[in-house]
């Protein structure tokens, strides 16, 4: 399932920053930030809820919501 997020990483250091997080989750199969655009959205492929995906981005340092898909 792909999860949208609003999220404050906004930088190739906040990225950085995330990353051990999001990479140690077995669940997550892919995920990318978009830092172009002003929403900052984070875009994460996995089979976890996206409670679960917003704590580990907490668990980070960082802010994420999710976004409602159309």
């Amino acid at each position: 399932m792909e999860h949208k997020f609003k999220t404050n990483i906004n930088c190739n250091n906040c990225i950085n920053a995330v990353t051990p997080f999001l990479n140690k989750e077995i669940d997550i199969e892919r995920w990318e930030v978009d830092t172009e655009n002003p929403n900052k959205i984070l875009t994460v492929n996995t089979d976890l809820s996206a409670d679960e995906v917003v704590r580990i981005v907490e668990e980070a340092g960082y802010k994420a919501a999710k976004l409602e898909q159309a």
